[in-house]
């Protein structure tokens, strides 16, 4: 007996066609595929601009010269450039912790406009321009009528770049305006609470380089750590618990 209501088979035809229907995508679904698409081109470049910028860092220590080697010799010449290692080590921390803290915001963040883009644009000049005041601190650290000057050169950048990290997120989470509809209300409220104080931190230290160099380098070496803890702590709890 004839079937015209079926499909190949014997499937009826009106159950295929509500399979189909099923697969159809939601009305909004594209609209989230290039929101997607634009944050993660957004990042992309970023994680491009941070790497270049940390891997600047090393070309400020300069290999001593053959024919200008002090009393002491070779040994004695790159103990003298411990200026030069005390700015990498601090930049380079300073940059990888950026990086990581740009990459947990952008986990969060669903899509973007004009405004964030720029603003993530001025955080990327601010980066990349990094490597040039560690060049001066570790220049004129050791000149007693510079070294002052030179500490608030390079604290100064820091802190204008912490405003400008800070101002980033500040504007994507502000009423979760450009949020992912999965970010935890939770987890955006302890970054926002983490990141609040930064700026005000950052230029007490620098300050700080008009009473003491030394406790201001202390104390920004002390604030690459202390927004290094959190980061670490917790996935040294999860190591833990799968131990257990």
């Amino acid at each position: 007996m004839r079937q015209g209501s079926s499909g190949r088979g014997g499937r009826p035809r009106a159950d295929a066609a509500e399979g189909e229907g099923h697969a159809t995508p939601e009305p909004n679904a594209g609209a989230r595929r290039a929101q997607h698409s634009e944050t993660t081109r957004i990042e992309a470049f970023s994680d491009g601009v941070f790497a270049i910028a940390i891997t600047l860092l090393i070309i400020e220590i300069k290999v001593p010269p053959e024919g200008t080697l002090p009393p002491g010799g070779l040994p004695a010449a790159l103990l003298h450039l411990w200026p030069s290692y005390l700015g990498f080590t601090m930049s380079f921390t300073t940059i990888g912790i950026m990086w990581a803290n740009h990459h947990n915001i952008f986990k969060l963040v669903g899509r973007a406009d004009p405004l964030f883009i720029a603003l993530n644009t001025l955080l990327l000049m601010c980066i990349s321009v990094l490597p040039f005041p560690t060049g001066v601190l570790a220049e004129y650290v050791r000149i007693p009528e510079e070294q002052k000057a030179a500490a608030l050169f390079y604290g100064g950048w820091l802190t204008f770049t912490a405003c400008v990290f800070c101002s980033l997120w500040f504007y994507a989470s502000r009423w979760g305006r450009l949020l992912s509809e999965r970010a935890d209300p939770a987890i955006v409220r302890s970054i926002t609470a983490r990141f609040l104080p930064g700026p005000a931190l950052y230029l007490a230290a620098t300050l700080l380089a008009l009473w003491s160099v030394k406790a201001s380098l202390l104390v920004h070496a002390g604030l690459a750590v202390l927004y290094l803890l959190p980061d670490i702590l917790p996935g040294l709890r999860s190591a833990r618990a799968r131990r257990a």
